[in-house]
């Protein structure tokens, strides 16, 4: 008769938690090494509501594992778009939407954040700069130029 009633609890297990069968299989394994003497009902059904609370604690530690197996990641693109004049602007798309567009930037700016972000893309833009400069320079030297010769056409205008 025992194994009748070890099998009778094992069904009303499975049916109440399936996920938690596992351990009440091993509390039904225990009635089987003691003596008959504990087969009433009464108190078998303690044991049974036992491993419930046991369930309910389980439960939540299950949640967690299938939380963590899922990782949210949000898509963001920013694109940093420079000219040889030093102008720099960027874009912002998040998934398909376009945040930003257009956004005029410095080129002090957009250094810095290559700084932040790695040597690499810091080396790369400051070749970028650096060669603006250098074209900002010439034209400077040249507007210099331009400027002294009208100064001294001016001056030999007013002269006479």
């Amino acid at each position: 008769m025992q194994a009748d009633t070890l099998a009778e609890q094992e069904v009303k297990v499975d049916a109440e938690a399936p996920a938690a069968a596992p351990v009440q299989e091993e509390v039904a394994a225990v009635p089987q090494e003691q003596p008959r003497v504990e087969e009433q009902p009464k108190a078998q059904e303690p044991k049974t509501q036992e491993p419930k609370t046991d369930e309910a604690e389980a439960k939540p530690a299950k949640r967690p594992k299938s939380t963590a197996k899922k990782t949210r990641t949000v898509e963001l693109t920013l694109t940093v778009t420079g000219t040889a004049d030093g102008e720099w602007q960027a874009d912002l798309v998040h998934g398909t939407k376009r945040v930003v567009q257009g956004l005029s930037i410095s080129a002090a700016a957009v250094a810095r954040a290559a700084k932040e972000l790695h040597e690499d893309i810091a080396g790369g833009i400051e070749e970028v700069i650096e060669t603006a400069r250098a074209q900002h320079r010439t034209r400077m030297e040249e507007l210099e130029a331009e400027l002294a010769r009208v100064k001294a056409a001016l001056a030999e205008l007013s002269d006479d």
